[in-house]
């Protein structure tokens, strides 16, 4: 029986050759195989080698510190291949500043390109990026001045008179996972893993362009041991395996706790008074923007806002039986965290593959996506992609409002410096942001407001002082806060006048009070 090796960090780090196409698999630092990442860059710093590297990403996989920022060395990579960055300040450096070639692919398409890639097939077909800077005929993707005059990686094709996005096969060198448990012949489960993960598509791509697949695992078990149906990886398809030495501090679940059964789904937790939120603004455009939902939806929440008040208010407002929460690693229900532990959630009720996930989210799409943003215009255009001199990437955001049938998107009105209080139910801006978010032109298309319009899609743009919802005429001012100026708090401080709806309202007051809950439950069964 073909069997792997077991090897430390420091051998399987020898392994990576100079010039060499790695994939790594991961999101935040869950599942991060934090042995072989260290020993890879240590080996660079002491050695000059492994040198050239193109590095190959689905997710964003860091801390701000761990993770692929272990490669983030100048001549050690050449080009990066990726979703999301938002974590990752050394290597947003790297790309703002030119050091390396940077190209960015929607998470979800990434997962399923390892796919197509595993079949043999010539790349991933589909709609998603079209119209956004991902296109070709935009940007292509390239993250960075010295990437535009590269080759692309993707293109458009028509079939049957459609146009798609194809993104070509990447072909792997090595593959870089991570499990919990692996038996003595090599085969690995992920069993105290807080995301399933695309591992074996990851693995099963780099297989086909004949890479070498190393494994980390956190226990070494006697051959046979393990249910077949534990098994995610066979070991038959793994090259090497390293124990980790210290898993506390290199095999966490996340970056907040080495282990915690509730966000692998061994036990459930009790939800306490400490998971009430106290108000604040990003609460207040939390409970505006589920006031969008209906009896029985299907949800998604993306980082920022999002993620970090929608579940708790969920779960304040007592209708975690009434909807249900997914996130784009895998799960269903629960409370999600937020955060550096972006991806993970506590009590959920099911926990799918990443990539399989992303077949809902292209696919017949969830009845509501929240999602952070940076810059609207006129026509209702989101950046939330590129909101300054360091590019975070596409992330899965992309991919899932594409085809959600409702987008709402989770912002303050201006940023930087932005204080409120809220008193008796009104709203108070004590010192205005600097930074203006509604803007003549976005720096990079991450949402084409024209391609929505003409499907057909529903937008709103939550506030804590103003709602916008996008129609055939172009973004429209809906709603205003209890409180707020019309003229100096809101229209003054947009570069483009929107169209002013003639039935503009007030946002209920109870949005702005303090204590649990506000009433949203009542709200969606009323309406």
């Amino acid at each position: 029986m073909r069997k792997p090796v077991f090897i430390t960090g420091e051998e399987a780090a020898a392994m990576i050759a100079d010039n060499a196409t790695v994939a790594t698999i991961g999101m935040t630092l869950v599942s991060a195989a934090e042995t072989i990442l260290k020993a890879i860059e240590q080996r660079f710093l002491e050695t000059g080698s492994p040198r050239g590297l193109t590095l190959v990403h689905s997710c964003g996989q860091s801390d701000r510190d761990r993770g692929i920022q272990h490669f983030a060395h100048e001549t050690m990579l050449s080009r990066i291949i990726g979703g999301h960055w938002g974590l990752q300040p050394r290597m947003m450096q790297l790309i703002a500043d030119n050091k390396i070639l940077a190209y960015c692919i929607p998470q979800g398409q990434f997962a399923q390109l390892y796919r197509s890639m595993a079949g043999g097939e010539p790349g991933k077909i589909t709609k998603v990026g079209l119209g956004t800077f991902i296109d070709p005929r935009i940007d292509g993707g390239k993250m960075n001045e010295i990437t535009m005059s590269a080759p692309d990686i993707s293109e458009v094709v028509t079939i049957g008179g459609e146009e798609y996005m194809r993104y070509k096969p990447i072909p792997l060198d090595y593959c870089i996972i991570r499990g919990t448990y692996v038996d003595e012949y090599g085969n690995l489960t992920t069993d105290e893993e807080a995301m399933h993960l695309e591992v074996f598509s990851a693995v099963m791509a780099c297989k086909k362009f004949g890479g070498k697949v190393l494994a980390q695992a956190k226990y070494k078990v006697k051959a046979g041991s393990l249910h077949c149906k534990r098994v995610i990886v066979p070991g038959v398809f793994i090259d090497a395996v390293v124990i980790c030495p210290n898993p506390e501090e290199d095999h966490r679940q996340t970056h907040s706790f080495y282990m915690d059964p509730a966000y692998c789904g061994d036990t459930k937790a009790p939800v306490s008074s400490d998971d009430v939120l106290p108000i604040s603004l990003r609460k207040v455009i939390g409970r505006r923007a589920l006031m969008e939902l209906s009896p029985d939806d299907v949800l998604n929440v993306g980082t920022g806002i999002p993620n970090d008040v929608v579940g708790p208010i969920i779960t304040e407002e007592g209708m975690s039986e009434d909807v249900t929460i997914t996130v784009e690693s895998g799960i269903y229900g629960g409370i999600p965290m937020g955060g550096i532990d972006f991806g993970i959630a506590k009590n959920q009720f099911a926990l799918v593959r990443h990539d399989d996930q992303f077949d809902y989210y292209n696919g017949p799409g969830v009845d509501v996506t929240y999602m952070g943003a940076g810059e609207v215009d006129a026509q209702g255009n989101v950046n939330a992609t590129c909101l300054g001199p360091k590019p975070t990437g596409a992330g899965g955001f992309i991919d899932i409002t594409t085809n959600a049938k409702h987008v709402v998107f989770c912002s303050s009105f201006t940023a930087k410096g932005l204080d409120c209080t809220f008193e008796g139910g009104r709203l108070h801006i004590n010192q205005e942001g600097s930074l203006i978010k509604f803007v003549n032109r976005i720096k990079q298309v991450s949402y084409n407001g024209k391609i929505a319009r003409e499907k057909g899609q529903k937008m709103h743009y939550v506030t804590e002082r103003a709602v916008f919802e996008l129609q055939a005429e172009g973004l429209t001012l809906t709603e205003i806060a209890p409180g707020i100026d019309i003229q100096t708090q809101v229209l003054d401080l947009m570069e483009f006048t929107p169209r002013i709806s003639p039935d503009l309202k007030e946002m209920d007051m109870a949005i702005f009070m303090e204590g649990a809950p506000f009433g949203l439950r009542k709200y969606i069964f009323s309406n």
